[in-house]
């Protein structure tokens, strides 16, 4: 089966996630699609090898940082980075979570960095989630304007490069009477500079922060309920 994974894989990473059929991946393999169900049930099971295939790894991961929202941190850039190197992860079916042990290995270990910060349990995978969805909305969204941007180029009709940041579009349709708020974002000094990486960074930050301030409201509980467990425990002496 790991032949027929790296066959998808590499067709998906050539020509995108739906250009992934078993027919294909057959006859790039030399066999009949017939032949190949005897390997692979359906497509639906290979897109689950091949999402397995991309974390790759995983379990040997090491994630250093100081503190709780360095290694959270970096955990949520390798995710990006990894999106990034395979954008057609991006385009795979997110009905629900995809569960492989590859994968599983790398929530474990996004989970693993919020050992020392007394949330519960639910409360990380949660944080987890939030983190995931968000870096995959941002790579899926930066995935589909690269290649919208590489499609119209080779239609003759698109600039080359990177897609052009938000202000910059914004700057070419707004009219300050009726968009002043924006109108204002939008020429700001620097606006039209901001990369996408860094827009990205700053959500992720934000995210962090909200997760600093949920550690706070739990370590705040704790100890009003040590407090209050020690009022009770003085009363009943007296």
């Amino acid at each position: 089966a790991d032949a027929i994974v790296a066959a998808a894989i590499a067709i998906a990473e050539a020509k995108g996630l739906e250009a992934v059929s078993m027919e294909r991946v057959a006859r790039k393999l030399g066999f009949t699609t017939m032949s190949l169900y005897r390997h692979v049930a359906s497509k639906e099971e290979l897109l689950q090898l091949m999402w397995n295939a991309s974390a790759l790894g995983a379990e040997h991961l090491v994630i250093e940082g100081d503190d709780w929202r360095s290694r959270l941190r970096t955990w949520a850039i390798i995710q990006r980075d990894m999106l990034d190197r395979h954008p057609w992860i991006t385009q795979m079916p997110m009905a629900a979570p995809p569960v492989a042990p590859n994968s599983l290995h790398f929530v474990e270990r996004g989970l693993a960095t919020l050992d020392e910060t007394g949330l519960a349990d639910a409360d990380k995978l949660r944080i987890i989630g939030l983190l995931s969805s968000y870096t995959l909305s941002e790579a899926r969204m930066a995935s589909d304007a690269a290649r919208a941007a590489a499609a119209a180029q080779a239609a003759g009709g698109g600039p080359s490069g990177p897609p052009a940041p938000f202000e910059s579009l914004l700057r070419e349709l707004l009219d300050e009477q009726t968009y002043p708020r924006l109108y204002r974002i939008a020429w700001a000094p620097g606006a039209a500079t901001v990369s996408e990486r860094d827009e990205f960074l700053f959500g992720i930050d934000r995210i962090l922060d909200g997760v600093a301030a949920l550690i706070e409201r739990t370590r705040e509980g704790g100890s009003r309920s040590e407090e209050h467990t020690s009022e009770l425990q003085s009363h009943h002496d007296i």
